[in-house]
């Protein structure tokens, strides 16, 4: 079988991690269930280009039951699990290319491997394999049903394909669904990037100044964290909304430029390139700790620090000290990549469980429904969130009311008021 790993004895460990992440994905475990015995992906090829992770590894398990023939790459060169790799492609003989660390080349070299499949069907996280696919591979496109997409940076980058009328595909934005961003971006995000920070580091973040830049979801999940773990939050924004919002929280809301001088911690969650550059890194105090938590390692301006540097070494595994004129030294994180995924495991088990639980019965709608949609992005299907909603509060015990016929009467009708 083709495949790339890093190396094929960890499978066993692989296969135990994962059976102790899918302990808590009950919602994707009942979707398992029901796709091995109706088997709706028959026939699909399947290429997906997703962080390597137990979470991931148990999707998989989910597709293959559902009958999908897949390929799977990591999305990022920093967050592939070696172990589940070798899970994936030794015991489940899904050809796998992802190695923990593998440079530029390897990575693009990874995707083409995957698009090898002839996808009906693109499972995404960043959309390099779809740009990787429009450039390189468009002889494939007519094949294709569609694809998903999970994170926001990739929603963005489809997005503007679409405005520009170069997608050629529909896309289904798992990232925007309720059951996704609400949770995974917001809960999952939150505590995975202070536990990268903490595993890379072993510093004290009670007492610290904390600069969150961005105020997404993702940036909302990370603030609330810091914030609880005894950290001063300062937020940077672009958008007078979420800035106000950040304010309305409790956060004390500044310029990236004035929170550089008082930052112990830098975390970058925007989506967007430079956003601490050189000009900021001239503010910085000696030791400040930067990292980022967006999808793609271009927030950090890493090009700008580099040339400043007088001296650069690695002090620690995921940690590089920077040392600047006059002896000031700044510490950046994972190579600048997803620090959650680069120096930790990523998020818990349990809230990808909904974001993957939308990925499998997207890729299902996109079977039955990919032919009748047109090329641009769309959000998940409201039936499909609200399923989920229920199966997952079904598995926590928690139980809901219904309206009654006269509540239901009342929402859809106009001559009822005061």
């Amino acid at each position: 079988m083709d495949f790339d790993i890093k190396d094929k004895n960890l499978a066993e460990e692989g296969r135990l991690r994962t059976e102790w992440a899918a302990q808590s994905m009950p919602v994707l475990s009942l979707i398992k269930e029901r796709f091995s015995k109706e088997r709706p992906l028959d026939g699909i090829n399947l290429a997906a280009c997703l962080h390597v992770t137990t979470e991931t590894a148990f999707l998989m398990e989910t597709l293959k039951a559902g009958g999908a023939n897949i390929r799977l790459c990591a999305s990022n060169p920093l967050s592939t699990q070696d172990d589940v790799a070798a899970y994936l492609a030794v015991e489940l003989g899904i050809p796998v290319f992802a190695i923990k660390g593998e440079d530029k080349d390897t990575y693009y070299g990874h995707i083409k491997s995957v698009l090898e499949v002839i996808p009906d069907i693109t499972m995404d996280d960043g959309a390099d394999l779809v740009s990787t696919l429009h450039s390189d591979y468009k002889e494939y496109l007519k094949n294709i049903k569609g694809g998903t997409e999970e994170t926001t940076t990739g929603v963005i980058r489809l997005r503007s394909m679409a405005e520009n009328n170069v997608l050629q595909y529909p896309i289904i934005a798992v990232n925007d669904a309720n059951t996704k961003h609400l949770f995974d971006n917001r809960y999952g995000t939150g505590q995975s990037t202070i536990d990268g920070i903490l595993r890379a580091t072993n510093r004290l973040i009670a007492g610290s100044n904390f600069v969150v830049c961005g105020y997404g979801w993702c940036g909302r999940g990370v603030a609330m964290r810091a914030s609880g773990m005894g950290a001063r939050v300062i937020v940077t924004e672009v958008d007078p909304l979420r800035a106000l919002e950040a304010v309305m929280d409790g956060y004390q809301v500044m310029p990236i430029a004035e929170a550089a001088r008082i930052g112990d911690f830098f975390c970058t969650l925007t989506g967007d390139i430079h956003v601490i550059r050189g000009e900021h890194f001239k503010l910085m105090k000696d030791g400040a700790i930067v990292c980022n938590s967006g999808h793609f390692n271009v927030e950090i301006d890493l090009e700008s620090l580099e040339k400043m540097a007088e001296k650069r070494r690695k002090i620690r595994e995921y940690v590089e000290e920077f040392t600047l004129q006059g002896g000031r030294r700044i510490y950046v994180l994972g190579e600048g990549r997803l620090i959650n995924l680069a120096a930790a495991e990523g998020h818990p088990s349990s809230v990808m469980d909904m974001s993957f639980a939308n990925q499998a019965l997207c890729a299902e709608y996109l079977k039955e429904h990919g032919g009748e949609l047109e090329r641009k992005v769309y959000g998940v299907p409201e039936h499909i969130d609200k399923e989920i909603a229920r199966l997952k509060l079904k598995s926590m015990g928690v139980e809901i009311d219904s309206l009654t016929e006269e509540q239901e009467k009342y929402l859809h009708s106009w001559e009822m008021g005061t």
